[in-house]
């Protein structure tokens, strides 16, 4: 046995008992070598991946990674959910395959409250923690919740159509979809709020859902225009998907504009209409600032350091009125393209 090759196979058992030893035979642990070096592995799971909601919070986790990178702290990033913000199972399988691959730490933005507590608990048992990003999981299972005053966005929703309405009027609310529990703390906040401070406002349609997509939104938003859009002053929707599908509703049969109208979640169509007055304003959340806390409280719990258990993103409207401004400007326009490359 020559000299390279007596080398070579020692080097390949020290590489093998390193590997073995590295976490302690525990998926979810990070071992003493691994902590040292400070190589992460981290999971960040979205409802979704097609709306511009999602990219932006694809967008901040990937800054606080090369954060991390530039001070020397390896931590590998992988991006992956349904394609449908229905699919549960298919969320529920994706949790499933990062337990299999030993992941050290799980974001997850759980796309239904109750459907994701068990892969969650599992995750738990096999010493993998899970931050839950977005909307809020029916566990105390997660070591941290990062996301938007969902309440709080609805209320905020309901005093601009209030207003606008001079505090009277018929309105109609289009849910998003059942399980989904941050839409659903927006539209009761939405509905708490108006029936505190504006009674003379009636609510003549609030038990409709658009569903998981701009399409499935368009349908249900042209079912309720076909019923009530003679009756209406005013329209809340509470995420991206159904603010889109009743916008194009809205616009196919040209109320665009003629009923006012406020939704949640940006993108640049949103944009446009309020520009042509066709959208009477936003409710942002930051998503970009969801992604870059989660992962940022995911490394700090992994590291051992002090965590929140719940952090607030923060959360604001925008309108027409204070479309350009610089605040206004960073949350329509968060930095995609800086990160998503």
């Amino acid at each position: 046995m020559n000299v390279r090759f007596q080398r070579g196979v020692m080097a390949l058992a020290l590489a093998v008992l390193l590997a073995g030893c590295s976490d302690g035979g525990k998926p979810g642990t990070v071992g003493k070598d691994l902590k040292a070096v400070g190589g992460l592995h981290v999971a960040v799971i979205p409802k979704g991946t097609t709306h511009e909601f999602w990219m932006s919070i694809h967008a901040g986790a990937i800054k606080a990674q090369k954060e991390y990178e530039a001070q020397g702290v390896s931590v590998r990033l992988t991006w992956k959910g349904p394609i449908r913000e229905d699919d549960r199972e298919q969320q529920i399988q994706v949790v499933e395959g990062f337990l299999s691959q030993g992941v050290n730490g799980i974001v997850l933005a759980p796309l239904d409250a109750s459907a994701l507590v068990r892969p969650v608990q599992e995750a738990k048992g096999a010493g993998i923690p899970t931050v839950v990003i977005d909307s809020a999981l029916a566990s105390g299972d997660a070591v941290s919740f990062v996301a938007t005053d969902n309440e709080k966005g609805g209320s905020l929703a309901a005093d601009r159509l209030g207003m606008l309405l001079g505090g009277k009027g018929r309105v109609l609310l289009l849910r998003y979809q059942e399980g989904s529990a941050s839409t659903e703390a927006r539209e009761k906040g939405f509905l708490d709020r108006m029936k505190a401070q504006y009674p003379a406002v009636q609510i003549v349609s609030a038990d409709q859902f658009a569903g998981p997509t701009r399409d499935t939104a368009k349908r249900a938003s042209e079912n309720l225009l076909n019923r009530f859009g003679n009756q209406v002053e005013g329209i809340f929707t509470p995420n991206e998907s159904s603010t889109a599908g009743m916008l194009l509703a809205l616009q196919d049969v040209g109320k665009a504009g003629q009923i006012k109208f406020v939704g949640f979640d940006s993108s640049e169509a949103f944009i446009t209409a309020m520009r042509n007055k066709q959208l009477d304003g936003v409710v942002l959340q930051n998503p970009f600032e969801m992604g870059y806390q989660g992962v940022k409280t995911m490394v700090a719990h992994l590291k051992g350091q002090a965590i929140q258990a719940r952090v607030d993103t923060g959360v604001t409207i925008v309108t027409p009125d204070n479309l350009d401004t610089e605040a206004s400007k960073a949350l329509l326009n968060p930095p995609l393209s800086e990160y998503l490359k």
